[in-house]
This record gives C-alpha cells, sequence and structure tokens, in this order.
C-alpha cells in the first residue's frame, strides 16, 4: 500500500512573537518527522501566530504590515533547510508581504527544501472587525505533483474560510488534487466539521486541516481520506484522525492507493458534472440578503 503521512500541528504560537514560532514550529517538525510524516502542516498564519491588529488603534495597521516576510526571508529559509534535513515535506504558513497589501499564504516546501507551490488564501475575511480586510486576496487556487516517500501526489491548498466555500475545493479537484492542506485558525465546531467532511465527500478527495489548540481556538485538527464507501457499498467513516482542544501532532495516514482506486470507481467528483448547467456559480452580481458593503470580489 502507498500510506501518505501527514502531521497535523497542533502547536500553541507564540503570538507574534516571530522567533519563538520558529523554534516551536522546528520542534513540531521534529516531532513529525520522528511520527513518520511524510508533510507536516501549519495552522494558519505561524510566522504572527494568526495576530492581527485593531483597526480602531492609530498605526496599527501599518505595524502589522510591517511584520510581513518575503519568501526569501530567513524564517522561510529556516524551514526549507529542515525540511531538506528531515526528508519531509512542510507547509508553512505566514504573512507574506505584497503590494499594496500582504497577504495570508502557505509556501509547500518539498522534502528537498524546494518550495513546490505558493498559495495566497482567496476567501479573505473581510467582515468587520477582521485585520483581513488589510490583505490582497489570493488570485487562484493552486496544486502541485509532490514527491514524496509515499510516492508522488498531486496537492492543493485552501486556507481556513476558503474551506466553507464549496468551489475552493471543487477547483481544486478539478485541477488534480488528491490531497487538500487546510491551515485553520478558528474555532472548528460540528457544523464547520461536517461541512469539511462533506468537501472530501463530494469530491473524493483526502483533506487535511491543522487548528490552533485552545485557548486561541479550540483544535480539533482533522482529516478525512475521501473514500465514503468501501467496494461492497458500504458506508464507512471517512475520518482518519480527529485531535482534542489541547496541544498536540496527530498524524493522518491516507491510503492512496485505495483512494485512487475509489477515484476511478464512483460517481463524485468530476464523473457526472454538468457544468454547461453552472454559469450563474460564475455570476458577479449579488442579490439581497447576501448584500454586503464590505465584500470584494
Amino acid at each position: 500500500m502507498s500510506i501518505l503521512k501527514v502531521a497535523l500541528l497542533q502547536v500553541a504560537a507564540a503570538e507574534d512573537d516571530q522567533p519563538a514560532n520558529r523554534a516551536r514550529g522546528e520542534a513540531a517538525c521534529r516531532e513529525a518527522a520522528a511520527l513518520g510524516a511524510d508533510i507536516a502542516l501549519f495552522p494558519e498564519m505561524w510566522n504572527l501566530g494568526y495576530s492581527g491588529f485593531d483597526p480602531a488603534q492609530p498605526g496599527a495597521r501599518d505595524a502589522w504590515t510591517a511584520r510581513a516576510i518575503a519568501l526569501d526571508d530567513p524564517f522561510v529559509a529556516h524551514f526549507r533547510e529542515l525540511a531538506a534535513e528531515l526528508d519531509m515535506a512542510i507547509a508553512l504558513t505566514f504573512l507574506e508581504r505584497w503590494p499594496g497589501g500582504p497577504r495570508n499564504t502557505v509556501a509547500l516546501i518539498d522534502r528537498h527544501g524546494s518550495i513546490r507551490m505558493v498559495y495566497a488564501k482567496v476567501h479573505t475575511c473581510d467582515f468587520e472587525p477582521s485585520s483581513e480586510a488589510a490583505l490582497t486576496p489570493g488570485d487562484a487556487f493552486r496544486v502541485c505533483k509532490l514527491d514524496t516517500a509515499a510516492g508522488a501526489v498531486t496537492v492543493g491548498a485552501m486556507i481556513c474560510f476558503d474551506r466553507e466555500f464549496p468551489e475552493s475545493a471543487r477547483v481544486l479537484m478539478l485541477q488534480g488534487a488528491e490531497i487538500i492542506l487546510t491551515p485553520n485558525a478558528c474555532d472548528l465546531e460540528i457544523n464547520r466539521l461536517a461541512q469539511f467532511r462533506a468537501r472530501a465527500y463530494e469530491n473524493m478527495v483526502g483533506v487535511a486541516m491543522a487548528n490552533y489548540p485552545a485557548p486561541a481556538n479550540n483544535g480539533h485538527s482533522i482529516a478525512f481520506d475521501g473514500i465514503a464507501f468501501d467496494r461492497d457499498e458500504r458506508s464507512r467513516d471517512m475520518c482518519l484522525v480527529e485531535a482534542g482542544e489541547d496541544e498536540a501532532i496527530v498524524v493522518a495516514a491516507f491510503d492512496l492507493d485505495a483512494l485512487r482506486d475509489y477515484r476511478q470507481r464512483e460517481v463524485w467528483g468530476n464523473a457526472y458534472r454538468k457544468p454547461g448547467r453552472y454559469a450563474l456559480l460564475a455570476a458577479p452580481e449579488v442579490n439581497p440578503p447576501f448584500v454586503r458593503p464590505d465584500a470584494r470580489r
């Protein structure tokens, strides 16, 4: 069997203390590697611990923006070197420096230390009072082929609020994603967990999400393998692992051979879609009751 192991790093950050987060992040990655992980997945915006700013405070936005880092920053370089040392891919999250406003970004570093994919959050949380309204939204969903000890696997990414829109995972599936990595920073209650399960079910993809532990959020980092029925058409629980609320590093083991076999024979994903009937899904108009003055299209 071709087993891909994804470690969900449910680790507490040191708020916006980037050197402390680098050290904590390295320790978490080393533990993940010792557990046999092929990929280590951080929660959202790890370099700042998803700390934002108070829009009402003068100068707070500029100070927060100044904390953004570029892809060639020593923080990123440190984890590239670590990935190569550990022979393990690392999905590293950070506030990325960007013209016009920073981005909420995940960089997927392969086990050789090369950056294989950079994805910026498309569905930024623009509703007030949110510092994400100061972000530059990402312009596309992205996938890449990732070399792992389990073989090549096509990986996509979405970040937190992205997973609340079915289009995010759908587009990734259409681009060939087999596994979708999801950094997160919000409370994962029963409805969001069910929503995430649905993303796996309807697209026949494996999904893995890493969240911050309590008290920053509530943990419950989780992974679903995307295989809803066995070969005898019996329903099965797709959940591979779910953490509690406290700090933990949990490993989800995805059976890639079983997933690929399932995708060859079942009816979801792109097997029976009718995209010619979905034009309204891409229409820019917004009608009541969904009109919001702070929404960006």
